[in-house]
């Protein structure tokens, strides 16, 4: 039996531009301990090596310190490490993989930058790689695997970089492709694939590991790595899901209807905090009162995540008699009131949110105890 741990896009430092410099840093971190996680991972199981089905680096620009800091954590595991150049670091004529030579370290690194068999495990395995020499391939490079001869005693595993044709979601980068037989056509007994971010088994031999650390508001599975045992060749591998995030990017939608009590429960179900990120909608109806409230609780739940990012186009001001009283009392004129609310209830006027915002403005500025003289 051979037992081996499949992996992809890293994507070593990647910017996270549009995110606070504190977090920007905290997510670039996260994916030096994602390397070291596995490491540890591939160490714990016993595994024989492992794959990474490229997009190691997010460009071939990377600073020397990210790859010396890779190199590093990789030596955590003391087997063999095969790396594929992905579209993001491609095997151009100057790379990460011409650079990553002249670094000294302890990982036993094997560059998968041609397209040739690798043989593993005193001959028990041959690994079949299908690196990208640039960053987008017309055609299929794993076609080459069909013909490949290997020992007949030899397990033959496949190591690519794409889009399976046919088998993603709409929308799913269609560059790269891989032709959704392939492990059939070149008897494969795995295909260890990259590119898609999520976890996914698209045949009982053919899978996307996914990122090891997630770096958006997903649709898939990241987060986990490919545990895989073999018995032999032509046996069905048997694939384990290890979780190996450490941030959780979760996406939530709140219906809010006359207060925000049910915002609170939301977010107090989610548990520990610290490591989430959180892309939140709103939607339905609040009164002013509500709404003032409203920002305030985001603002304390902020201090909360890692990161909030709200969309509250969904959210309407429905003033009721209790904020048009409240800012009444306080001396303002009730008809420039009544004519704001309706303009603010009117879906079709322009100046719908501006009207809205005054409203509220007016509510903050009026309805506020008054202070002692």
């Amino acid at each position: 039996m051979i037992r081996f741990l499949h992996t992809a896009d890293w994507q070593i430092e990647k910017p996270f531009g549009g995110y606070a410099p504190d977090v920007a840093f905290a997510l670039k971190e996260a994916r030096f301990g994602a390397v070291e996680r596995l490491a540890r991972l591939a160490g714990e199981r016993r595994v024989d090596f492992v794959l990474v089905a490229g997009d190691v680096f997010d460009a071939n620009t990377v600073s020397d310190r990210a790859i010396q800091r890779t190199l590093d954590a990789m030596a955590l595991f003391a087997g063999d490490w095969v790396l594929l150049p992905g579209n993001h670091d491609a095997a151009v004529a100057v790379s990460v993989w011409t650079r990553i030579e002249r670094f000294r370290h302890a990982a036993r690194v094997i560059v998968a930058e041609r397209p040739e068999p690798i043989v593993l495990c005193d001959g028990r395995v041959v690994v079949l790689p299908a690196p990208l020499q640039r960053r987008h391939e017309g055609a299929d490079v794993t076609a080459w695997f069909d013909a490949a001869e290997t020992p007949p005693g030899a397990v033959r595993v496949g190591l690519a970089h794409g889009a399976v044709s046919n088998r993603l979601p709409a929308g799913a980068e269609s560059d790269n492709p891989i032709a959704d037989d392939r492990a059939n056509r070149a008897r494969l007994d795995y295909l260890a694939l990259g590119d898609w971010h999520g976890f996914l088994e698209i045949a009982p031999r053919t899978v996307y590991s996914g990122t090891p650390e997630p770096d958006r508001y997903p649709a898939n599975e990241p987060g986990f790595a490919a545990l895989v045992e073999i018995d032999a060749p032509g046996s069905l591998p048997r694939v384990e899901k290890v979780a190996t995030a450490r941030f959780r990017w979760m996406r939530l939608d709140v219906e809010l209807h006359g207060d925000i009590g049910a915002l609170d429960a939301a977010l107090d179900a989610l548990g520990p905090t610290g490591t989430t990120l959180i892309d939140l909608t709103l939607r339905g109806t609040l009164p002013i009162r509500e709404r003032v409230a409203l920002e305030e609780r985001l603002e304390a739940w902020r201090a909360r995540f890692q990161d909030l990012r709200l969309d509250d186009a969904g959210l309407v001001d429905e003033p009721d008699v209790d904020d048009l009283d409240a800012i009444d009392l306080s001396g303002f004129v009730r008809v420039a009131v009544e004519r704001l609310r309706r303009r603010a209830a009117d879906p079709a006027d322009p100046e719908r949110e501006a009207a809205a915002l005054a409203l509220r403005m007016a509510f903050v500025d009026h309805a506020r105890p008054t202070k002692a003289g």
